[in-house]
């Protein structure tokens, strides 16, 4: 019934009791199903959303108690008024059913005009609690929704401060790995190519950097154009962060010069490698970034912008935490900007 005031499920084993309740029900323009005990009653509830239960308290198989205790103890069913009907008038039983959960009680024979108002009491309860639960319901989507943003910005340790209230967040770290990637020569080739098209190499490259970012559980800090940067032993420290930036690198190349899109445009990659001190925090007020300073990660960078096109650059100092785990091969020293003279290593491979 379109019109329907709502689904009422009618639970007593004498049928002339269930009919007067039903035609009395259906004058009033509610839809009836009926249950001639509780074994049924439960299995109709389980196969159908009523709006509100009528129950009979003496019947043979399951009686009422033993439904409403069913019911209260479902997290399905809890929520659907109860209206116990019975002839017991007896105050101890009244007690009784409201202690377990019934939302109301009636004595038989039931006054019609009595029992209408305590049906429009209890749909206006039912009615306005599944409208609570559907504004929670939204609430927790919107919630998830924002956390799941939250954390494809932030570190998810940091994202918890940030939601505790903690607005200022800046920690120093005394030794982490920090590595920038960047595709050589993308400004020009980009200069000439669709937006669509510049999108969908950088996507597809980015994707396959962030995979195998989470699976050595490191920390992508930000991309800048074509830049890509990385960081090792932080938010949480990690005393192997050199060997899983270094390995994460070398799986990078495999996996860039893997790319299709890499492959038909002819593509070069170029990564450099820092280890040592920084001071890592948030901010922003509006649009949150975490990010790093210090002198290491400015040394990182020239690793990457002085490297060899396709190779992978490390200064001397990750060289130093790695040089018994991976092969290397000595660049000697170079003329860095900004920097000037240095020693660098081409991280080759693992021993």
């Amino acid at each position: 019934m379109a019109d329907s005031k709502g689904l009422v499920l009618v639970v007593d084993d004498n049928l002339i009791n269930r009919t007067l309740l039903t035609t009395n029900l259906e004058e009033q323009g509610y839809q009836v199903e009926q249950a001639v005990n509780g074994v049924q009653a439960l299995q109709k509830l389980a196969q159908q959303a009523f709006d509100v239960v009528l129950l009979d308290l003496l019947m043979p198989e399951m009686d009422g108690y033993q439904v409403l205790e069913k019911m209260k103890s479902d997290d399905a069913l809890r929520h659907i008024p109860v209206i116990v009907i019975s002839s017991l008038e007896e105050m101890d039983s009244v007690v009784r059913c409201i202690e377990m959960g019934a939302t109301d009680y009636l004595t038989k024979p039931f006054d019609p005009v009595l029992l209408n108002a305590r049906m429009n009491a209890s749909l206006t309860n039912k009615r306005l609690h599944d409208l609570e639960q559907a504004y929670m319901r939204e609430i927790t989507a919107e919630r998830d929704r924002a956390d799941r943003l939250l954390l494809n910005i932030l570190p998810a340790p940091v994202a918890e401060q940030l939601k505790r209230g903690n607005q200022k967040i800046a920690e120093s770290f005394s030794d982490i790995t920090v590595m920038f990637v960047d595709v050589k020569d993308f400004t020009p080739w980009a200069a000439n190519r669709k937006p669509l098209e510049i999108l969908e190499v950088l996507s597809a490259i980015f994707a396959a950097f962030d995979d195998l970012v989470d699976r050595y559980g490191l920390e992508k800090i930000k991309t800048i154009g074509d830049a890509y940067m990385v960081a090792g032993g932080l938010p949480i420290r990690r005393p192997d962060h050199a060997s899983a930036v270094a390995d994460l690198s070398l799986d990078m190349v495999q996996a860039f010069y893997q790319l299709e899109p890499v492959r038909c445009e002819a593509l070069q990659l170029r990564i450099g490698i820092n280890s040592g001190p920084v001071v890592a925090g948030v901010i922003g007020s509006k649009k949150f970034i975490y990010d790093l300073w210090g002198d290491t990660v400015n040394t990182a960078s020239r690793m990457q912008s002085h490297c060899p096109t396709g190779f992978i650059q490390v200064s001397s100092a990750t060289h130093e935490r790695l040089k018994d785990e991976f092969v290397f091969r000595d660049q000697g020293v170079i003329q860095v900007r900004s920097k000037g003279e240095m020693v660098t290593f081409l991280l080759v491979g693992r021993k």
